[in-house]
């Protein structure tokens, strides 16, 4: 307990210079919020020590596993193997027991909404409330679902960070070059495949969005990108162990089936794998919902979802489609990722506990979209009204 607190300390000193250096660029961020934010994420880290305690938590498993060999590098390798990877050298070398350990990496997964925040802030300064008193920004950094599920010792908090990382670094690739390979390395080594989405994401938000970007920075971020994939391909493939596949479409519907009926297998299953592709896109993004809530940790979720669902709403207007058109690189890419990861996930995913925990590395990225259409709105309704009063105003001038 003594080693707990001392790392919490620790750690909470490091947040400090963090912030300070984080406020010299950046004169809108709000030291206070991220202090509000780490108190409410330590909450969650409480809450999921104490599930652990009392349930089957994978975060054992990864505790006890980089004690049994003595060689560090043997973990080396990508998915469940890297985090025992990352985990080593504290268990074993500074002695981290699993308190300690569950709070590091709960504390990585804060690092991730500190991100978040920067890269919804830095892209869209202008406050938008909704449901009539809510801070939208406010109220998806604080969402429990997503703190629950990144404040434990497992893949969750880093390859949150390592997304959130990569959103903010991509803004301004060349001064921000660091992050923006440590966020893609998270990112490629827990899960392959979501650094497809991701390289996929940027290459099309590049492609199609509005900003007039030169072609020097086009052609690093292309290269970077689609060199990254070709380097990387036979590693994503081989998650599916298609990396020797003839035929890639077919291999992978054998594939997911095989996958979504194991998992159907471990508690809360759903027979999704026979739901038409709207119906399981559905069931990724918002349930579980309250007729089908597993447990009370389920019925809490389900009111997180609503929220979920309320916002997705406000997006199912006409004009969403010609704002999409004209929208900008992060908006594309946002986008673009969470459906490529939604509509891969959705083909291996049949179980309400799994699927909770899935999303919460890509429901950002909606919310991002989300956030800057209704931005764009309100910012559009402003210039609207200004140029009214100025035509207003010359009238009454030349009369």
């Amino acid at each position: 307990m003594l080693g707990t607190l001392v790392l919490l300390l620790i750690l909470f000193g490091i947040n400090q210079a963090v912030y300070n250096g984080l406020s010299k660029k950046h004169s809108w961020f709000s030291k206070g919020l991220m202090n509000n934010l780490f108190l409410y994420h330590l909450f969650f880290f409480g809450v999921y020590y104490t599930y652990a305690a009392f349930n089957r938590s994978d975060s054992k498993a990864y505790f006890e596993r980089p004690q049994l060999i003595d060689d560090w590098f043997s973990f080396y390798g990508t998915s469940t193997t890297f985090i025992d990877f990352l985990s080593w050298p504290f268990i074993n070398f500074l002695s981290f027991n699993y308190e300690m350990a569950m709070l590091l990496f709960s504390w990585l997964g804060y690092l991730g909404f500190v991100y978040a925040y920067m890269f919804f802030r830095e892209n869209i300064p202008i406050k938008i409330n909704v449901f009539k008193n809510f801070d939208f920004l406010v109220l998806t950094l604080f969402l429990p679902n997503m703190h629950f599920w990144t404040a434990s010792l497992g893949k969750g908090a880093p390859i949150f960070l390592g997304l959130m990382m990569f959103a903010y670094a991509i803004k301004k690739p060349k001064s921000r070059l660091f992050t923006l390979i440590l966020g893609s390395i998270l990112i490629y080594f827990i899960r392959p495949h979501v650094f497809l989405f991701v390289a996929a994401g940027t290459v099309l938000g590049y492609m199609t969005g509005r900003e007039k970007i030169s072609f020097g920075k086009k052609l690093m971020i292309y290269a970077g990108m689609i060199g990254g994939l070709l380097l990387v391909q036979d590693q994503i493939l081989g998650m599916a162990g298609l990396e020797d596949s003839e035929n890639l479409v077919s291999d992978f519907e054998d594939f997911s089936e095989d996958r979504a009926g194991g998992l159907s297998n471990s508690g809360s299953g759903v027979a999704i794998a026979n739901y038409p592709l709207p119906l399981k896109l559905f069931t990724f993004w918002f349930r579980p919902l309250f007729f089908d809530a597993p447990g009370l940790l389920g019925l809490i979720v389900s009111v997180e979802n609503l929220i979920y669902l309320l916002l997705f709403f406000k997006i199912l207007k006409k004009d969403f489609i010609s704002f999409l058109k004209s929208s900008p690189v992060t908006v594309k890419m946002s986008l673009t990722l969470f459906l490529l990861s939604s509509f891969a996930l959705t083909f291996v995913m049949s179980n309400l506990g799994i699927i909770m925990r899935q999303k919460s590395m890509v429901m950002y990225f909606l919310f991002f979209v989300i956030y800057y259409y209704l931005a764009q709105k309100k910012y559009d309704k402003i210039v609207k009204i200004k140029r009214l009063r100025m035509k207003r105003n010359r009238e009454l001038v030349i009369e």
